[in-house]
């Protein structure tokens, strides 16, 4: 190792002498200042034919031991700026700080980034939730916290993540923003449970008020949407949901597994329900047409959609239908309560309508819930055989 003030005249007479690979001259003024120059080597240890690597470098020793950082490459940054730079270190080493450990740190915390930590949420959650719920977790942290996925995990504060939620609920609606803040706030609880952030930031983030949702659609205007469907994927699936009342991803997401048309009915099983319970729904003569008119590709699991997956797309063809057709807004789980009212106004008992929801609330929540465990087969056939027939005469 040699010492003399290094500049940028100086360097560009250093090299390396026969035999060497790697030599270091160090500045005599600057303590730890020094200038490498060290011969580039292929994959296998033989010399390369490639000029040797020259780099500023900065070495200091502390808790007894020797640390030396790499400041830039020459002549990209030239001697002036690397003596600044070395003299900066130079003074932080003095007060105590180990300037290579805090550059590892910067280096990893700027590679643990959200969408680093949104994987590692994601993997494990698939593992363990319905994939309905996963779905809808995908969508909160891919689609709608897409912003937030290149900056460092840590450095995401609250003021970052009610910002975000601002803009989610100005595009797409307070209820959109709520559901996005409580996927927020689950992944970052569990991400400081396995020491992966240090702190909530959703925390004491605002909670918007949600409108209870209370749209029914009328006779007239299911007519109308059913007039508007044909009888690929989607208009099959909406034609279901107005036959059944059942949940979109319950519908979406059918398999040939839990469709039996010689019974006629589709078996749900418990992960695929909402309330965990398995669930029967019988079909009526519309809905059985619908599903017996599929026809299984491929070997393929799904009764809808392309692929390996399940059916997608439905917001895009949500918002082509809603071209076609002049009735007021409406969203497809308005498709469910307008079945529940319009059997209520068919004479079908409200226990009954819950059975064929698969609701577990009213005369099945609570302890009644515990004690009564009936499945009303035969009543929700027959529930569901009438408003099988009120759709057919309506849309005829």
């Amino acid at each position: 190792m040699q010492s003399l003030r290094l500049t940028d005249k100086v360097i560009s007479t250093l090299g390396l002498e026969a035999g060497q690979d790697d030599r270091i001259f160090f500045d005599n003024q600057i303590t730890g200042f020094g200038f490498r120059v060290r011969r580039v080597k292929k994959w296998n240890g033989a010399r390369s034919n490639k000029p040797p690597a020259r780099s500023w470098l900065f070495q200091y020793r502390i808790g007894g031991r020797t640390r030396r950082l790499v400041i830039g490459q020459a002549p990209a940054v030239k001697a002036g700026r690397a003596r600044e730079i070395a003299a900066e270190l130079h003074a932080k080493v003095k007060l105590g700080h180990d300037p290579a450990t805090e550059k590892r740190i910067r280096i990893e915390r700027a590679a643990h980034t959200f969408g680093a930590l949104m994987e590692k949420y994601l993997a494990v959650q698939q593992r363990e939730m319905r994939p309905s719920s996963y779905r809808q977790v995908v969508r909160h942290l891919e689609r709608h916290s897409s912003r937030l996925h290149p900056l460092p995990a840590d450095a995401i504060d609250r003021q970052a993540i009610a910002a975000r939620l601002n803009s989610i609920a100005t595009d797409s609606g307070a209820v959109t923003a709520n559901r996005v803040r409580a996927t927020l706030s689950a992944m970052f609880s569990w991400a400081m449970k396995e020491g992966l952030v240090l702190a909530n930031p959703v925390i004491a983030t605002n909670k918007r008020a949600e409108k209870p949702r209370d749209r029914v659609l009328t006779n007239a205007e299911l007519s109308i949407v059913w007039g508007a469907l044909g009888t690929d994927d989607y208009d099959t699936i909406v034609k279901l949901l107005i036959l059944t009342g059942q949940r979109m991803g319950e519908i979406a997401g059918l398999q040939w597994s839990e469709v039996d048309l010689d019974r006629g009915v589709i078996s749900l099983p418990a992960e695929r329900t909402k309330n965990g319970r398995p669930h029967d729904v019988p079909l009526g003569k519309a809905a059985r047409s619908l599903l017996a008119a599929r026809s299984r590709s491929n070997g393929r699991e799904f009764v809808f959609g392309e692929g390996a997956g399940p059916f997608s797309g439905l917001s895009h063809r949500k918002e082509a239908l809603d071209k076609e057709i002049a009735i007021p807004a409406w969203v497809h789980h308005d498709l469910r309560r307008s079945v529940a009212t319009g059997m209520a106004e068919l004479g079908i008992q409200p226990h009954i309508i819950e059975a064929v929801l698969n609701h577990v609330s009213g005369h099945k929540g609570g302890i009644a819930g515990i004690y009564n465990r009936a499945q009303y087969g035969p009543e929700k056939a027959q529930a569901l055989a009438r408003w099988d027939k009120h759709i057919a005469e309506l849309v005829r």
